[in-house]
């Protein structure tokens, strides 16, 4: 259920703290690390605007508990995929540190670990809110452990494009948790992040090419070329920038969202076009990357705020 990668330079900090450790001795830390918890963090937030946008009113005790389970959920799925990606992990500089491939957390501790927390966040979400929204949890940790990570992201270069789907849910989650349905609006949030993962991962593959080549993972950089991903990008960010403005053009939202929503996207497209058009990525793939997480918090930010002061 990923909605965003970590960081470069905390990757590499956490790698070398890790790698300091001996192997067969996992902590605390280890188990909270398999819960991918800064993917978890945005899961999180983006529920809340699903559920704080959504037409009805839930309880504030009930909807910490929604949002705690749609967590632990996000936490299962992040879990799971490492469980099963353990091998490839363990080719790529930026998760061979991760518990697993460092043998820290054997693979069987782990796939317990995650499928006792998926179940238990599934059944909770069901008493909770309803069948609706805990059926749309479990729908998106089997898509993204099962779909996505056993199928799509070792057979074709539209694995992030089709899996993304998984990262895209959960508010629609929030939603149907506050409102016990799917709304037009929901579904638009849902179109947002689904169409601005493919850039925001594409721009990390670029960088991280050689390495997704060396684990057998079938990205676009390393299928279609450079050339062909910067193009794609440059596609994708053309699509995103008039959708994050969508809400506010269909009166989901007001002006303010619609100013901050068009000025955003302009600078991601203006981005995109700078990687589009250079022949050495590097640089230009970052800034877009780390402007593509900016991006994505700033606009639900601006739902949020939105919301909170009508």
């Amino acid at each position: 259920m990923s909605l965003v990668t970590d960081s470069f330079s905390s990757d590499r900090a956490e790698a070398m703290r890790r790698a300091e450790r001996l192997p067969g001795f996992a902590d605390v830390a280890d188990y909270v690390s398999l819960l991918k918890p800064r993917v978890m963090s945005l899961v999180v937030f983006t529920a809340l605007v699903g559920l704080v946008r959504a037409p009805a009113e839930l309880h504030p005790v009930l909807g910490f508990a929604a949002l705690l389970c749609i967590a632990i959920g996000a936490g299962a799925a992040g879990c799971l995929n490492m469980w099963w990606d353990a091998d490839i992990d363990a080719k790529m500089a930026r998760t061979r540190g991760r518990p697993i491939p460092a043998g820290r957390v054997q693979p069987g501790e782990a796939l317990a670990f995650g499928l006792v927390l998926g179940v238990a966040a599934v059944l909770v979400l069901g008493l909770v809110t309803g069948v609706l929204a805990a059926g749309l949890l479990a729908f998106t940790i089997l898509f993204y452990v099962v779909i996505y990570s056993m199928w799509l992201k070792r057979s074709t270069p539209q694995n992030i494009v089709i899996g993304g789907a998984a990262g895209a849910l959960p508010p629609m989650i929030g939603w149907a948790a506050a409102s016990g349905s799917i709304g037009i609006e929901s579904v638009l949030l849902f179109l947002l992040i689904l169409f601005w993962t493919p850039p925001h991962f594409w721009a990390l593959a670029l960088i991280r090419s050689d390495e997704y080549a060396r684990a057998g993972v079938p990205m676009l950089p390393v299928v279609a070329g450079a050339d062909e991903t910067r193009r794609q990008i440059l596609i994708y960010s053309a699509i995103l920038a008039p959708l994050g403005v969508a809400p506010a053009a269909l009166g989901f939202a007001g002006l303010a969202y619609g100013a901050v929503a068009a000025a955003l996207g302009a600078i991601f497209l203006a981005l995109a076009y700078d990687l589009y058009r250079r022949q050495s990525a590097g640089e230009a793939a970052k800034r877009l990357f780390g402007y593509s997480v900016l991006y994505l918090f700033l606009l639900f930010a601006a739902l949020l705020v939105e919301a909170m002061v009508r």
